[in-house]
């Protein structure tokens, strides 16, 4: 695994045609990791909607939920399937559509400054050991990639847009993916606001 010009090389890429630049300067510049979850339809896995949805191609009609969201135009840097794989959408250089409204540490629009990562998955139901695989690897990658970004500027949707969000929700383990990502024994902190 490596990061070559914006792109992680062992992930399969699939463009988004939702991003945009990033702010020129320190404003852009990659500082955070935000941790979400989705399926689609909710609770369920695979099927290929999770692409389709982030590339605007999601048919409203298979389900009644996709017809809600079937015009949103979002996006995420990743997408860590149940077995681990993982899907690029957006080149880590560019910005991403997955935060929404969002603030961390006093800072807005998160999305400028922010690598999304979503996990197939729900708040309540555990994510897989192939799935912390996997994004414990990405992390290790992209912070030995962006010398702004550290351990404990990784942190989840729910942080981030509070009241709004609820994901990775109580089911993701954060110290699982910290113990990952620090010595055994050292006490990772909480993902922060």
């Amino acid at each position: 695994m490596a990061i070559n010009q914006g792109l992680l090389s062992s992930a399969r890429w699939c463009p988004s045609p939702n991003f945009g630049p990033r702010p020129e300067g320190e404003g852009g510049e990659v500082s955070l990791l935000v941790v979400h979850n989705i399926s689609l339809p909710p609770g369920q896995y695979g099927g290929g909607y999770v692409e389709a949805f982030f590339r605007n191609e999601l048919n409203a009609d298979e389900h009644p939920y996709f017809a809600d969201i079937a015009a949103l135009q979002v996006s995420s840097h990743l997408l860590i399937e149940r077995n681990g794989n993982i899907v690029q959408f957006v080149n880590f250089a560019d910005r991403a559509w997955h935060a929404g409204l969002s603030r961390y540490q006093g800072r807005e629009n998160c999305n400028d400054f922010s690598i999304g990562i979503e996990l197939e998955g729900t708040d309540h139901e555990p994510y897989t050991d192939a799935q912390y695989g996997a994004l414990t690897d990405v992390c290790l990658e992209l912070l030995a990639e962006y010398p702004a970004l550290s351990k404990y500027r990784i942190t989840g949707h729910e942080h981030i847009a509070p009241g709004r969000k609820t994901d990775p929700g109580p089911a993701f383990s954060w110290q699982k993916l910290f113990c990952g990502l620090i010595p055994y024994n050292s006490h990772p902190g909480q993902p922060q606001r």
